[in-house]
């Protein structure tokens, strides 16, 4: 891998023949292009499986005014691209945005587009716990959030698989670990503990990725955390 800077190319992703475009906060770097294994997971297949179902549903169960509404929503609430430039992803990416981590989480699907124009955000959590000894992590957030005084919301956590200590740049792939449901009559307490969906020892490092799903369907940007398993 090389850093470099350059007058032609001033911002870069992806790959050109061999040749992958990337950055991090070194700047901008370019490396051999890799094409990675595919381990086809049991959970890679449930998802796929919903991606299937999730497009199937877009062509056929949909109505018109359903679709139309996931259209305005698109429009109305780009996406940050991986240059930091905004981006439309139509209907059909947004809906399947929004359902898929129900669908694996087990909740309801949206088919309603969303009328109000944001990604539905929520208080940062804090720094989380990872305790060995149970494979248990503990979350702090703040449950006077809109989502969590919300049926059929729930912040949703995805974990990794251990890493040595120092590795302090984690891309992925995450598995879905749990869910903490919304309520509106007894909203969830916090902290809360939950279960790694991979098995972690004392001094390794776990990477987890948080976001919210709201009841109309709107998924909120990823906030990225990493604990060393104690």
């Amino acid at each position: 891998m090389a850093l470099f800077k350059s007058g032609i190319i001033t911002q870069g992703s992806g790959s050109i023949g061999g040749t992958t475009l990337s950055h991090n906060r070194g700047g901008m770097y370019m490396r051999a292009r890799t094409i990675p294994v595919n381990p086809d997971t049991s959970f890679q297949n449930v998802v796929r499986a919903q991606l299937a179902n999730l497009v199937n549903r877009w062509a056929n169960t949909l109505t018109s005014v359903q679709r139309d509404a996931w259209n305005t929503y698109a429009l109305n609430t780009p996406l940050t691209g991986p240059l930091g430039d905004p981006r439309n992803v139509g209907g059909i990416g947004m809906y399947i945005r929004g359902n898929v981590p129900r669908a694996v989480a087990g909740l309801p699907l949206v088919d309603a587009g969303p009328t109000i124009f944001d990604t539905g955000g929520f208080t940062p959590v804090t720094a989380p716990t990872a305790t060995d000894a149970s494979d248990l992590l503990g979350f702090a957030y703040t449950a006077a959030d809109a989502w969590a005084n919300e049926d059929d919301a729930a912040m949703l956590i995805f974990g990794s698989r251990p890493q040595n200590p120092g590795i302090n740049y984690f891309t992925g792939p995450y598995r879905y670990a749990a869910k903490i449901d919304g309520d509106s009559i007894t909203p969830p307490t916090s902290p809360a503990s939950e279960t790694n969906p991979f098995v972690f020892a004392a001094g390794q490092r776990v990477f987890f990725r948080v976001a919210v799903s709201r009841a109309d369907g709107r998924l909120s940007t990823t906030q990225r955390l990493t604990a060393l398993g104690a």
